[in-house]
């Protein structure tokens, strides 16, 4: 990569500032661009489970194992994180079976209920993946811009790019969505598109809900003594399957609902590396931003900085899909 030193982060989402982040910790000149404020975009309308256990298959299975582990990493190296480390509790899902994976364990429904006491029917299994967490995702986002600014980054909000810059400078594309369309001004096609998730936001009551919740009809987590945020796909249907799986919701209503468009790679996979047909153009957007976002942002500055291919984003390379 040309001058290796000199890197230019379009894009201060979650995945973004954690590059920048990185990268200036490790003594790079670091320029962070983005066409609103960090995290303003689907960053802030995620759920934000920190969700790697369980993690078996893929080609980012390695890297996806990794990010409990770089989170608690990135606790320590930016003290007061917005992290909350709550588990997570699964059961109910279609064809589910009861198999635990990595990190996960099978309990049984006194379990269940001494973890979500205010559950009304605890279900006969569930699967506990008491490593689990989950965050405030601008939250993190603007520690990591604030992470980066310490080290001597130059950040730059409300600043559209319309151009690449094609001036010796190494450019990280982490702009989401519009990965694929700054991309294209290269003439490079990256297969990645918008996926909508629906974010939804609650009134509810102090300590209805004590863990990640992952059910068919939700993911859910108490945010604040009297807010929840679930992922689903219906407010109506959503609002009604909390008051039916709760003890005390009630009196639990809807506050918002919005929906984002996350990047979705083709494939489902991470789209992390150099682009051979352009020298000093590389490239970062992912599923699993929230989650992957500590690892990523680290290997992506070893590997701009040192040179040296990172073993964990082997199966993420742009060239896979060839061209």
């Amino acid at each position: 990569m040309p001058n290796r030193s000199r890197i230019t982060v379009v894009g201060a989402g979650i995945v973004g500032a954690s590059i920048a982040y990185h990268a200036a910790r490790a003594g790079a000149a670091v320029t962070l661009i983005d066409a609103d404020r960090p995290g303003a975009g689907v960053t802030a309308n995620s759920f934000a489970w920190i969700g790697a256990s369980g993690v078996r298959k893929g080609a980012a299975a390695a890297l996806r194992s990794s990010a409990i582990e770089e989170y608690h990493r990135l606790e320590t190296e930016l003290p007061n994180l917005p992290v909350t480390w709550s588990g997570s509790l699964t059961w109910g899902l279609p064809d589910a079976a009861p198999e635990a994976g990595p990190g996960q364990e099978i309990v049984d429904a006194a379990t269940v209920a001494r973890l979500e006491p205010n559950v009304r029917q605890p279900p006969e299994w569930a699967i506990w993946a008491p490593g689990d967490g989950a965050v405030d995702p601008v939250g993190v986002t603007e520690r990591l811009v604030e992470g980066a600014r310490a080290h001597g980054a130059e950040v730059h909000s409300n600043t559209p790019v319309t151009a690449i810059p094609r001036d010796g400078t190494t450019v990280v594309l982490a702009a989401g969505v519009a990965t694929a369309a700054l991309a294209a001004k290269l003439g490079v096609h990256i297969p990645v598109g918008p996926s909508p998730a629906t974010l939804m936001r609650f009134g509810a009551p102090p300590g209805l809900v004590h863990t990640v919740v992952n059910t068919a009809d939700f993911d859910l987590r108490q945010v604040a003594p009297d807010r929840l945020v679930a992922a689903a796909d219906s407010p109506e249907r959503t609002l009604a399957a909390i008051r039916s799986t709760f003890r005390g919701a009630e009196n639990v209503d809807l506050l918002s609902t919005r929906t984002a468009a996350r990047p979705m790679p083709i494939d489902g996979e991470p789209i992390v590396g150099p682009v051979a047909a352009v020298p000093g153009l590389y490239v970062a957007v992912l599923h699993s931003a929230i989650t992957l976002a500590p690892a990523v942002g680290r290997l992506v500055a070893r590997e701009l900085l040192t040179g040296t291919a990172e073993p964990l984003l082997a199966g993420c390379r742009p060239d896979r899909f060839g061209g």
